[in-house]
């Protein structure tokens, strides 16, 4: 990579928006010098000069899936939302990864495709819940693990319990890679499902079948290993409130625990759901609005660490688009583009500043990856990752014109706010105003 520069009147750094300069050489920052440093720079002027955001829940579905998703296409959606760095999940892909066979045949599917820099969780299921499995799968470069508690929608993905966990808490705690869960533990969703009937369009329906009891009584049950064996535990996609006094308890306990919210349950609410709305269809399911407030509380007391896409797409046949069926449809929502601008209009709408999204879209997720030494800063010695966007721009959400695989998405004709203009991978300008001007340089980063 040549040397370069780029400059803004509104910098992220330390202790604040500040004018500055950015040079790199070699893909990594060397400086950060006063605006005026005699340079030659890209000016944004009054645009905001952020590190490229890192999204640790990403669902690419390659090999295996890519009729889903790919590569390719999760990566340019990518960069066009300012996102630099990703951590793709061990399913939906064909096969998971939960052998070191399959990270390897992961990485020869990224190959030539990657417009941004790509991690990869391992699974943790039935068959690689062994300390010899887990010691493995990391030996082939994860950077942690994910797993569920209850059914994940692949066959080839079983959910673990309480027996498996305890088997491997101490490797856990060894090898010092954190643990994803997906906290929802399937009693209480069995219990709701006799009792629940109704229209399978409404979308009050599914969400009587998610209660959040089965959230509570998941990370009831994660927070009581996690204080038998202490390991690095991170909650995905907290969805209840109720969860949330749980987290902050653990905190003060002191328990290496983290956790995570999702742009789908800090922007909408139950009951403007439409029937049939199937696009909006996640597990666990978006609660009402008094939640989603208490999740923002959350994110403002740091009770709550990061925010994430869980990025789960899904061709429109298997979201039930025609049926409108909640109870049939795949539950993922596809967003990887438009992180940055769904959570700073929320965000802004509560009186945020710019600065507050720092931690929770670039600091906290790579530090969370083992990526906090280069990933997620503007620092001297970290990647040259930046992303130049308009705190004040405004757009209509087309789906068309987002560039994951399928149009599909719950925040089409939605008004956001915060536009992305550039995104510069490791010092190179990869997405510019709607163009991708350079093949892919995207790199494994293997662990």
């Amino acid at each position: 990579m040549s040397a370069g520069a780029v400059r803004s009147r509104r910098v992220a750094l330390e202790g604040g928006l500040e004018p500055a300069t950015v040079l790199f050489e070699a893909g990594r920052i060397v400086a950060i010098a006063p605006y005026d440093t005699p340079a030659k720079a890209v000016d944004l002027g009054d645009r905001v000069l952020f590190p490229g955001l890192v999204d640790t829940h990403v669902h690419c579905n390659e090999p295996g899936r890519t009729e889903w998703e790919g590569f390719a296409t999760a990566t340019r959606a990518a960069a066009a939302g300012g996102i630099t760095t990703l951590v793709d999940m061990p399913l939906n892909s064909t096969p998971t990864t939960i052998t070191p066979e399959a990270v390897r045949a992961k990485a020869r599917a990224s190959q030539g495709q990657l417009s941004i820099d790509v991690g990869f969780w391992g699974g943790l299921v039935p068959d690689s819940a062994t300390p010899e499995g887990l010691r493995a799968l990391a030996a082939a470069g994860v950077r942690g693990f994910k797993a569920f508690l209850v059914d994940s929608g692949i066959e080839d993905f079983p959910p673990v319990g309480e027996r498996h966990l305890r088997r491997v808490l101490p490797t856990l705690g060894a090898l010092g890679l954190p643990l994803l869960v997906h906290a929802e533990l399937p009693g209480p969703i069995e219990a709701a499902a006799k009792e629940t009937g109704g229209d399978p369009r409404a979308y009050a329906t599914y969400l009587a079948g998610r209660p959040d009891a089965a959230e509570v009584e998941a990370v009831t049950l994660l927070l009581k290993l996690c204080r038998a064996h202490p390991f690095p535990l991170h909650i995905v996609h907290v969805a209840s409130a109720a969860v949330l006094p749980l987290l902050r308890a653990a905190r003060r306990e002191g328990l290496p625990v983290t956790a995570e919210s999702c742009p789908h349950y800090l922007t909408f609410e139950d009951t403007r759901i439409p029937p049939g709305a199937t696009p909006f269809k996640c597990a666990p399911p978006i609660r009402d609005g008094a939640t989603r407030e208490a999740l923002w509380n959350a994110l403002r007391d740091g009770s709550l660490d990061l925010v994430a896409t869980d990025h789960s797409p899904a061709p429109p046949a298997r979201k039930e688009l025609e049926s409108g069926d909640f109870l049939r449809a795949w539950g993922g929502i596809a967003s990887l583009q438009l992180l940055l601008p769904a959570v700073w209009t929320e965000a802004h709408r509560r009186g945020f500043a710019i600065p507050d999204l720092l931690p929770w879209l670039c600091h906290n997720p790579a530090r969370l990856a083992g990526l906090g030494a280069r990933k997620g800063g503007l620092e001297v010695g970290y990647d040259a990752d930046l992303v130049a966007w308009d705190p004040d721009g405004t757009f209509t959400v087309d789906p068309v014109r987002l560039e994951h695989r399928h149009p599909i998405t719950p925040y089409a004709g939605r008004r956001l706010r915060g536009t992305v203009h550039a995104t510069w991978l490791r010092g190179a300008l990869v997405y510019d105003q709607g163009t991708f001007p350079r093949e892919p340089q995207g790199q494994w980063l293997r662990r």
